[in-house]
């Protein structure tokens, strides 16, 4: 295995494994090469498998006090490494410093609600549900889980699943997205040496050839994906038909809902990060707004706010965010510009061919606008994924819900307003699954589970908080009695208990 190599961990080592031909990875500021990707193969896939498999035997019985030491360990080495990680991750995907902090941090929490597993896992129990009978509930692990993760967020996704998972007694198979692995392979590392067993976690690099002998495979109990709609419907119904769990959070539009009586600098301040943070390369980013009324007059100044926006590589000051993943993303992303402005959408910033002075080879996208935007247009009905903001009017609340509610996706949005009525009125009716009141990105802490609506989630249990415990575990009820001595009352016919 060659320095350049971006190592899979696979069977207790750091290998290239079976691959035949690897993937460049590239910086997305200044296309510098950071390493060849291994294209795993259906032979490191069952290596990988059958390594956590027969891992789960002796971590299962692990007592649970000491899987939350093992996470208390790790939450600490990823703290004392927390810059470290953020560096990376603005190497391997570009976002600004803050941002890739705060992508850390967010996984951080979840580590940190891995470590009360022995709370969050505990069952049941009614005492002389019968008489001398007593039932209880017992949550137990279920055996090997794979996790597929988008490129958006390199630490905080993967952190989302294996810790949990591992924490309730599971083993865990993590394909991270080829375009920015080397965080997850640093997280992994981090892992190991906080003292985690050799093979409850498998790190395995690859395409969608990969990620589907994955999903299919006989061992996997169940999937967790974060992604496309189209591909997060085909990882469900693939899964689901083969008997395995799956949680699959797919796209989004969210929505901001103005309404005149909001703080204007609040608002367009939080516009400005919600829509255009990270390169727009988020799931919950807001890529609509919708202006209610008198707010409608707020356009030429969120149009000034937009165009002061400057995208810039992470080290230089001044960087709001920077570049997209990669050319083809740039390319997606300005012909979708194209085709808004051709359906008749008022392009009022226009980010395409944007040059950042230094670094003339990056994926840049210049903060875009589009004002006066129908639902029937493509620009509206399609995930951008770019910083691509759309705005619409409405007339009231009403319209306003009407709007988002018409949406076949519903992972967040937000209303800003000073009204409490309005503010309960919208989080009652709104057919969304994460509601932000005068909050922009409605990401719930860990406490809580991550709960996209409609076509942004497939699945029955989402992601960390008490909902993924639950998807990690099965529950198993137990009946009992107990007596000094037998007696014997004879045949008892009935389901009743006696």
């Amino acid at each position: 295995m060659t320095q350049s190599i971006i190592p899979m961990y696979i069977d207790g080592q750091f290998t290239q494994g079976a691959a035949t031909w690897t993937i460049p990875v590239l910086n997305p500021a200044t296309q510098a090469e950071l390493g060849q990707l291994p294209v795993g193969t259906a032979t490191d896939v069952e290596h990988a498998v059958a390594a956590a498999k027969a891992a789960f035997i002796d971590w299962r019985e692990t007592p649970v006090s000491e899987r939350a030491r093992l996470m208390m360990r790790y939450q600490e080495a990823v703290r004392d490494h927390h810059d470290a990680l953020a560096e990376i991750i603005c190497e391997d995907l570009g976002k600004n410093f803050e941002d890739a902090k705060g992508d850390v941090f967010r996984g951080l929490e979840v580590i940190e609600q891995a470590i009360g597993i022995a709370q969050t896992s505990m069952g049941e129990y009614a005492g002389n549900v019968a008489r001398g009978v007593d039932t209880y509930s017992i949550h137990q692990p279920m055996g090997v889980f794979a996790g597929i993760t988008p490129f958006n967020f390199p630490a905080m996704i993967p952190l989302w699943m294996f810790p949990l998972a591992i924490a309730a007694g599971n083993t865990f198979v993590l394909k991270p997205s080829e375009q920015d692995p080397l965080c997850p392979v640093r997280l992994t590392e981090l892992f190991l040496e906080a003292g985690a067993p050799a093979n409850i976690l498998q790190l395995l690099h690859g395409d969608k050839d990969t990620a589907n002998a994955l999903i299919t495979h006989p061992d996997i109990q169940g999937v967790s994906f974060v992604g496309s709609v189209p591909v997060g419907r085909h990882i469900y119904e693939t899964a689901a038909r083969a008997g395995k769990r799956v949680q699959a959070m797919a796209g989004a539009k969210n929505h901001m809902v103005v309404m005149p009586d909001a703080d204007k600098k609040a608002v367009i301040n939080a516009l400005m990060g919600a829509s255009c943070g990270a390169a727009g390369q988020r799931c919950m980013a807001i890529s609509v707004v919708v202006l209610v009324g008198e707010a409608q007059a707020w356009l030429p100044e969120i149009v000034d706010a937009m165009r002061a926006l400057t995208p810039n590589y992470w080290k230089e000051p001044g960087a709001a965010y920077g570049p997209v993943v990669s050319q083809a993303a740039k390319t997606r992303i300005e012909a979708l510009i194209e085709v808004g402005a051709e359906e008749g959408a008022e392009l009022v910033v226009d980010g395409r061919g944007y040059a950042v002075p230094g670094y003339p080879n990056g994926n840049w996208v210049g903060p875009t606008l589009f004002a006066n935007v129908t639902s029937e247009m493509q620009i509206y009905q399609e995930e951008v994924f770019g910083p691509v903001l759309c705005q619409m009017n409405a007339a009231d609340l009403d319209e306003a819900l009407a709007i988002i509610n018409a949406s076949t996706v519903g992972n967040g949005t937000s209303i800003f307003t000073a009204s409490g009525a309005a503010a309960r009125r919208f989080q009652h009716e709104v057919e969304v699954g994460m509601v932000g009141i005068n909050v922009p990105i409605p990401v719930p802490l860990p406490f809580f589970s991550f709960t996209g609506w409609k076509q942004s989630f497939f699945g029955d249990l989402h992601a960390y908080g008490k909902q993924a415990v639950k998807f990690y575990t099965r529950t198993k009820t137990v009946t009992a009695r107990w007596k000094d001595s037998p007696q014997s009352q004879g045949a008892n016919m009935s389901i009743q208990l006696k």
